[in-house]
């Protein structure tokens, strides 16, 4: 009998976006922006969430744009 394919992990569910760190990403976050102080118990830390970045369009609409500029710069073929 197989397993449906609704309980399945898919393929990249360890590569997927966690709503919370683990405790020592936690430690790391803190040592990275200066909030970590040294002797610090590393029981009752802050929950630090994570987001998810989306690609701005702005970007790509500035690279065709350069794109096309390049393209209208070169002279013409010769007939």
């Amino acid at each position: 009998m197989s397993i449906h394919t609704s309980l399945k992990a898919p393929k990249n569910a360890t590569e997927s976006l966690r709503n919370v760190m683990k405790r020592h990403e936690r430690v790391r976050h803190l040592m990275a922006h200066g909030l970590w102080t040294e002797g610090r118990s590393v029981l009752g830390l802050p929950k630090i969430k994570q987001t998810k970045m989306k690609a701005r369009k702005a970007v790509k609409e500035k690279e065709a744009a350069a794109g096309e500029g390049t393209a209208a710069a070169a002279p013409p073929p010769a007939a």
